[in-house]
């Protein structure tokens, strides 16, 4: 039944997105023919005032579209709700800024703010109803997940957190047989295949293409760098070109036109702000403002990364460590800017210097890193494009993100960097604020040691189950009952 239902997904999407542009346009159209265009010395005719309406559209359309507030089922109720106010207010700054030009400074503007203040009212129910729609067609998907190691588990634990979408009802391990597997597959929705050998992952993909079963694939390194290559048809055997050589040279000399040409517009638009926050820090304790640390760039070159002081002074006396959730060292002036990525502010002189870009990876420092390479030496791959104020690991990671993540992340970008993809990640750079668990910090949890931890996982208390996918998943696992 779900699966007949898949076809109608894009036809939801499309019917809500409609039902709340319209109503937009109606309210900016009533907006703009009754307190602008009627007051102007030279009035616009039709041609004119249909040009105004459709911008309004197309601007609010694209700025939505950017901040993925048309995407039901891709965030909950809040997220969904957290992007239309995004798209609302952007793109009402935008419409005022063109009216105020129009009437050359003479419009009254409250007009506008009030037409906002109602779209943000009407996008709340909207994000909920429709959220609730897709919920109640797309019910969590019942998952099955064929694992190899016991870092599996941190896999399950974050597809927990959406069980709105996704309802992992049980594991099997690598080692069964493959008639074992491939029966237990049968009797899902879907499968999620980590960490497994690759001659038994090319044999499960398979099976699941042949079945039609949607599956998940934990990615390995190399997987990564094949998606970024190109299709190279000159012979009649297909091959997959990896060009492993980055940007071209036209192309890196856009993208710092781009980061000097952003970076300096934001300095001087958030120095105000920068000031005050400076300000804050220097009168709650009397320490330095600014904070200074070795980092990595292109080619492992050094630089000191400029950063607002969020924690008490010498908070790393006893050495380099990451900071954790609930941290001591983080004052409370340090958790607000935190909060809202105001201590990175000052990265901008950085940008500006040649030091780091806009987008790429986070730049890292030279003790941890090599720490990180003793077990990960592809760590060092993250070294091939020069460190970013924000990229992939900034808004799809966690403060919690495992450096394993954070690599693959970030070599994600690198094999698909672009200026397009650069302001998509700004863009989402600026969402991220709304979700209030995307600064978090290392997770103090032991790590898991055995597969053993895996297959004695409560399932039933982390993701949902019912009493009878309980049973199910001792029985087929040789668990004793609870």
């Amino acid at each position: 039944m779900t699966k007949n239902r898949e076809q109608y997904k894009r036809l939801l999407n499309f019917i809500a997105a409609l039902v709340i542009i319209l109503f937009f346009v109606m309210g900016f159209s009533f907006v703009w023919y009754n307190y602008y265009n009627s007051k102007m010395h030279d009035p616009f005719w039709h041609y004119g005032n249909f040009l105004m309406i459709g911008i309004y559209c197309v601007m609010y359309a694209t700025f939505t579209s950017l901040f993925n507030g048309f995407r039901l089922g891709y965030s909950k109720f809040m997220g969904l709700f957290g992007s239309q106010v995004l798209g609302i207010i952007s793109t009402n700054a935008m419409e005022i800024v063109l009216i105020a030009l129009i009437g050359r400074n003479r419009m009254d503007l409250s007009a506008m703010v009030v037409l906002a203040a109602i779209e943000l009212v009407f996008a709340c129910p909207w994000s909920y109803v429709f959220t609730m729609i897709y919920t109640k067609m797309y019910p969590p998907r019942r998952l099955i997940i064929i694992y190899g190691n016991s870092n599996a588990k941190y896999l399950v634990n974050k597809m927990a957190q959406r069980t709105d979408k996704y309802n992992i009802c049980a594991a099997v391990s690598c080692e069964e047989s493959l008639d074992e597997i491939e029966r237990r597959i049968l009797r899902y929705e879907g499968a999620i295949i980590t960490d497994i050998p690759g001659d038994l992952r090319n044999k499960l993909v398979k099976f699941c293409f042949e079945h039609s079963i949607r599956t998940y694939i934990n990615p390995k390194l190399s997987d990564i760098i094949i998606r970024g290559a190109d299709d190279f048809h000159l012979f009649d055997t297909p091959l997959l070109l990896s060009r492993n050589d980055g940007l071209k040279f036209e192309q890196r000399m856009l993208k710092r036109f781009f980061d000097i040409s952003l970076a300096g517009i934001m300095f001087l638009i958030l120095l105000p702000f920068m000031l005050i926050t400076a300000l804050v820090i220097k009168l709650y304790d009397g320490g330095p403002v600014l904070y200074s640390q070795v980092r990595l760039t292109t080619n492992g070159r050094k630089f000191k990364v400029l950063k607002f002081r969020s924690m008490i002074t010498n908070a790393e006396k006893g050495g380099a460590q990451l900071a954790s959730e609930h941290d001591d060292r983080i004052t409370p002036v340090g958790k607000i800017i935190r909060k809202i990525r105001f201590d990175e502010l000052p990265q901008l002189i950085n940008i500006l210097k040649g030091d780091m870009s806009f987008v790429g990876p986070r730049p890292e420092r030279p003790e941890l890193a090599e720490r990180y390479e003793l077990t990960m030496p592809e760590f060092k791959y993250r070294l091939k494009v020069k460190a970013g104020l924000t990229g992939y690991a900034q808004i799809m990671g966690k403060y919690n993100t495992t450096p394993y993540d954070k690599l693959k992340l970030d070599l994600m970008y690198i094999e698909h960097q672009s200026i397009r993809e650069d302001l998509r990640i700004i863009l989402s750079t600026v969402r991220t604020v709304f979700v209030p668990d995307a600064t978090e910090g290392v997770d103090d949890e032991k790590p898991i040691e055995t597969k053993r931890d895996l297959i004695e996982h409560d399932f039933s208390k982390d993701l949902g189950m019912t009493e009878e996918e309980v049973v199910e998943y001792e029985e087929e696992n040789g668990l004793p009952k609870r």
